[in-house]
């Protein structure tokens, strides 16, 4: 999930994934939304810092054509037994989300579900090119990260943050200011946003 590779492996093989607060053991209730409502077409798929696959492996079921990624060994082991049990047809891959190695505007869709809020500074700007890079021209980028409202934090952001930071690359079509009870029992606060591709960088 982070682009530290023994901090985030070590996560894994030393907790009980339901002790870790992003491993709700369902689907993300915005996603579930989003692709029942039928806003986000079946398409090729990228699962960003994917970690145990639960949201990778219910895409799968829906039909998309999706690839999880993660820096965590550990995580992909959990992540292929979990699709091998629920018989879905979908694709892991270990890598570091900073480096993409995907080809230009190879998915329709990418989701991210608090990748975005482990990006180190320095890298933010390399993150977001490659998201929009991947991506097909009009494909969505559906993201939920960190709110402020969590208390001070370098990864913890403003609406106003997140629009100066993604405007430039995406239309935002939505913006929710949500919290969820995490997999750890502790109430935190996110903000989505749900995005399309600008192919033409120059416009707003």
């Amino acid at each position: 999930m982070g682009s530290n590779y023994d901090e985030w492996d070590q996560i894994y093989r030393r907790y009980r994934l339901e002790s870790l607060g992003w491993e709700l053991g369902k689907p993300r209730p915005v996603l579930v939304e989003f692709v029942e409502k039928g806003l986000i077409k079946k398409g090729k798929t990228l699962d960003l810092c994917c970690g145990a696959g639960t949201n990778t492996v219910y895409l799968g079921e829906k039909g998309f054509e999706v690839t999880g990624i993660d820096i965590s060994e550990k995580a992909m082991q959990y992540a292929k037994a979990k699709a091998a049990q629920a018989n879905a047809h979908v694709n892991f891959v270990i890598e570091n989300f900073v480096d993409l190695t995907f080809g230009n505007e190879e998915f329709d869709f990418v989701f991210d579900m608090g990748c975005f809020h482990h990006v180190k500074l320095a890298d933010r700007q390399k993150f977001i090119e490659g998201v929009h890079r991947v991506l097909k021209k009009g494909g969505d980028y559906l993201l939920t990260c960190f709110s402020h409202k969590n208390g001070p934090g370098w990864n913890h952001f403003t609406e106003k943050q997140l629009i100066n930071l993604f405007s430039g690359y995406f239309k935002i079509d939505e913006i929710r200011h949500i919290s969820s009870i995490e997999g750890d029992g502790v109430k935190r606060y996110f903000y989505t946003l749900w995005m399309k591709k600008k192919s033409d960088l120059a416009t707003s």
